[in-house]
């Protein structure tokens, strides 16, 4: 079973914000988000950049012919 709680690292120890469903001991895995004050400073993508690019043939929705058998 997997469980995700969240916690805070502080002065060497990991303080959870609520128990632990487990009644003896445990493996734990400990991943650090990181400061929160990070800002993205990457290239922010163009809205509509990819319109009329995907196109749909003309008969999508017509029946297919390996499927005659069945229908």
């Amino acid at each position: 079973m997997l469980t995700t709680i969240e916690g805070v690292y502080e002065n060497g120890q990991v303080i959870l914000k609520e128990s632990p469903p487990v009644k003896k001991s445990s493996k734990v895995l400990v991943t650090f988000m990181g400061d929160d004050n990070n800002t993205f400073t990457g290239q922010k993508r163009q809205l509509g950049s990819m319109a009329g690019t995907i196109k749909t043939a003309d008969d999508f929705n017509d029946s297919l012919d390996d499927l005659s058998d069945y229908i």
